[in-house]
């Protein structure tokens, strides 16, 4: 598979993986998160939100793969 058809395809799983994360920990956030305290809220909050991290540099580790 080319470089440039590698790129488009992880361009677009790449907006599908971070609004599907997005949308996922909100909605957990929103229905579990109510009644933890203030400390539980921060560390779930770092978590979810560097989270993505890993998934995303295995698709741009993929996508910069050489032909």
């Amino acid at each position: 598979m080319k470089i440039r058809t590698r790129k488009l395809i992880g361009t677009a799983l790449m907006i599908v993986l971070v609004m599907g994360w997005a949308f996922l920990f909100m909605s957990l956030a929103q229905t579990r998160l109510g009644e933890g305290g203030k400390l539980w809220q921060f560390f779930y909050y770092v978590i979810a939100g560097l989270g993505w991290t890993i998934p995303a540099a295995v698709l741009i580790k993929w996508m910069s793969r050489p032909d």
